[in-house]
Parts: structure tokens; C-alpha cells; sequence
């Protein structure tokens, strides 16, 4: 195909997730993909459902998650401050293998795998339940909530500056439809009047990478 037009300097990009989001985790596979095929500058974040959802009037079921989503938040912004945005990737990765794919949802499972995986010691488990590093984590979810506003949830992505709720999708597209939907985000970026376009979801998420739907 032909070379495409960003490949000439390196593309920045800034991916805030939820942990336990299954469409942040659809949309982070995407983004991987498209690293792979082209020159992309990611920088990974934390953000909280949690957080989002505290002053909100949210069903009995769903508030009663957010414990366990806010133990998987502050484990990821742990890592942030005492590892850097290499750990920040690696943990997310780990998590979300377990949490998405493994379809696992016990917590105290899921972490100590998690760890293990990437090479943390057991101990840096603690941190799920520590408050140490809320002032931080707050404050990355807030730098990508406020900047598509209060009304959408994770994913945000943004890229050159220019910031989205999204993309909603599944499966994560592969190959050259992975690089057909990114210019799409590329050309809405690049218009500074775009600010929605939506349907409504009509199937949950399909996490086996290039699944027939």
C-alpha cells in the first residue's frame, strides 16, 4: 500500500485507560497494532471509573465494581511514580490479559499473576490498597477527562494535542483496516470543529484478535 502520509515524523499519542474497561482494552489493542505498522509516540495513563462515577447516580451493581477497579487504578499509578511509563505499559498488559481475555475477576487473583508476569516482587501488591499515590492518579484522570469533558468514559485518546471519548469498537481491527481507522482519527483530529460521531453499540467486545463477526 502506499506510504502513509504520518510515517514521516513520528505521531504523538496519549492513551488514558481504566484497567478494567474491556472497550479501553479494545482500543489500547488497536493502538498496539498501529505502533507496530507506523511511527507512533504512546504514552500510556491511568484513569479512574471510579473517580469518573463518584458523584454520580450509577445502578447499586455498578458502584459496587468500583472497589475493585479503584484497587487496579492505583496499583498502575504506583508504577507510574516508582517505575515510569515503561511499567505503566507492562502492568496494564498484564492486567488486562487477565481482567479481559482471561476473563478472571477476582482481584486478588489477577494481581499477584500480574506482578509476577513482569517482574515485580509480590509486596508492590500493597499498593492496590494504599491511598499513597491518589493525588497522582487523580490527577491523570483528570488531565484526560478534562479534555473531552465530564460526559464520556474510557478510553480518551488524543493525539497531537487533539483529544477524543474513544474509539468504541470490537473486535480491535488488524492490519490494514487497524491503519484505515487510524487515519480516520487522524483526519478528525486535523478538523478543529469535529467533536462527535456515534452509534449505538450493537455487540459486546470480541477480545480474540482478528475474530469473523
Amino acid at each position: 500500500m502506499p506510504a502513509p502520509t504520518d510515517s514521516v515524523a513520528s505521531t504523538a499519542v496519549d492513551f488514558w485507560f481504566d484497567p478494567s474497561c474491556p472497550w479501553a482494552w479494545m482500543a489500547s489493542r488497536w493502538v498496539d497494532e498501529v505502533a507496530r505498522l507506523r511511527d507512533l509516540e504512546v504514552t500510556w495513563h491511568v484513569m479512574s471509573l471510579a473517580v469518573l462515577n463518584e458523584d454520580t447516580d450509577v445502578s447499586d451493581e455498578y458502584r459496587a465494581f468500583f472497589p475493585r477497579a479503584l484497587r487496579y487504578t492505583r496499583l498502575v499509578a504506583a508504577a507510574q511514580e516508582l517505575h515510569g511509563q515503561a511499567m505503566v505499559k507492562a502492568l496494564y498488559d498484564a492486567l488486562g490479559e487477565r481482567i479481559h481475555p482471561g476473563g478472571n475477576s477476582d482481584a486478588d487473583e489477577v494481581i499477584p499473576a500480574a506482578l509476577a508476569a513482569i517482574g515485580l516482587p509480590a509486596a508492590f501488591a500493597a499498593h492496590a490498597d494504599s491511598a499513597a499515590f491518589d493525588v497522582q492518579m487523580r490527577a491523570s484522570h483528570f488531565d484526560g477527562i478534562n479534555r473531552v469533558g465530564q460526559d464520556v468514559g474510557t478510553p480518551v485518546i488524543a493525539v497531537n494535542g487533539v483529544a477524543f471519548f474513544g474509539p468504541v469498537i470490537s473486535p480491535a481491527p488488524m492490519g490494514d483496516q487497524a491503519l484505515a481507522l487510524w487515519d480516520g482519527v487522524l483526519a478528525v483530529a486535523a478538523f478543529d470543529g469535529f467533536f462527535e460521531l456515534k452509534r449505538s453499540r450493537t455487540r459486546e467486545p470480541i477480545f480474540a484478535q482478528g475474530a469473523v463477526v
